[in-house]
């Protein structure tokens, strides 16, 4: 499995949760995440996607350490398993 397979199930399973999963694009700012997670009720998560087994740049670690200081949540995904977590986690009730 690839990177942009994995990104297609991420996609397709929060379009089935009833959200929307751009990508996210930031011309000038490298190192920001692939995809946004926007969840109904205002919810907000970044996704930094991987291949199987692939890490995080040390400049991506450091976007992702600058929006969770802003208080957004930032996930690696390298296993398509883990979107349920991942999903589970942005819409959670009362964690802002």
């Amino acid at each position: 499995m690839n990177e942009k397979e994995v990104e297609q199930r991420l996609v397709a399973a929060v379009k089935a949760a009833g959200g929307w999963c751009p990508k996210f694009v930031s011309p000038g700012t490298n190192g920001m995440p692939d995809r946004v997670i926007l969840m109904p009720g205002g919810r907000i998560a970044f996704v930094e996607v991987k291949a199987p087994g692939r890490k995080p740049r040390k400049l991506q670690i450091r976007r992702h350490v600058r929006l969770r200081h802003l208080g957004f949540q930032v996930f690696v995904l390298d296993d398509p398993d883990e979107i349920p977590g991942i999903l589970a986690a942005v819409t959670q009730k009362g964690d802002r």
